[in-house]
Order: structure tokens, then sequence, then C-alpha cells
């Protein structure tokens, strides 16, 4: 099967945000090679970050770890393209501007300030997220 190529995203000025448990400080860079925070935690090809603090909130509130939820302020220090498990398989175009890239980014900050989903809402989606798990839908990390 060919896959089209990746809709560029290089004209979203941004902010963009990266939700996760780590604790992370101004100057700190993430880089891919490492474990995903989701699904079977296999080495993550690409590092997401979102143009949006809902998608944000997603990834805090879902990544795997014990600590609390944190969405960071980050700069992509290279090229980044849509998001292939949102955009146009679940989503039609990019609504959630969520997008990856396979360099690094830089902490500039930590929003402090965001509303967590409901407890049915975050039960509802690791519902379906079990249910894709079950399914054997594992993320896109070519």
């Amino acid at each position: 099967m060919t896959r089209e190529a990746p809709t560029s995203a290089a004209d979203d000025p941004g902010p963009f945000f990266h939700g996760t448990k780590a604790d992370l400080q101004p100057g700190d860079v993430l880089e891919p090679g490492r474990s995903s925070n989701f699904g079977e935690r296999r080495t993550a090809n690409f590092l997401y970050l979102t143009a949006t603090l809902d998608a944000a909130t997603w990834g805090a509130e879902l990544a795997v770890g014990d600590g609390p939820g944190r969405i960071y302020r980050v700069e992509p220090t290279g090229p980044y393209e849509d998001d292939p498990n949102l955009t146009n398989q679940r989503f039609p175009g990019n609504p959630t501007r969520s997008y990856r890239t396979r360099d690094p980014l830089r902490v500039v900050g930590e929003v402090e300030d965001w509303e967590p989903h409901s407890a049915e809402q975050l039960q509802q989606m690791r519902d379906h997220l079990a249910e894709l798990a079950r399914q054997g839908v594992e993320a896109i990390n070519e």
C-alpha cells in the first residue's frame, strides 16, 4: 500500500504544545528515539506537538507515568508534518492541529492553568483506546 506524502504543516504559526507526565524545565530538549508515552511503549521515531491546548491536554492526561499531567510550550527545531494518526483517519483535515517531527523540540515554558477533561470524557477516551489496542491498532511510527 502506498501512502500519500504528508501535507506540509509549515504554515501553522503555533504556539505549540506538548502534553506529557515528564517533569521538564525551560531549555530542555525532547528528542525522538525514546520509549513512547503511549501504546506498547515502542521506541518513538517522532515527537508530537499540537497548536491546541485540548490536544495537549489529552497527551498530558493519557501519557504513561505516575506523575501529574503537564503541558509544555515547545518550539520545533526542524520541519514538522501533520500527524497521520489523526489527520484524515480520525478527523477530516487537521482540526486538532496535531503534528509530528523527527527533530528535537525545545521546551520554552510550562502551561500551568490548563483545564482537564471531565472524568467521564477521560474514561470514554481510555475505553476507546483500550478497544483500539484490543483490535491491534497501534500508532503509525514508520
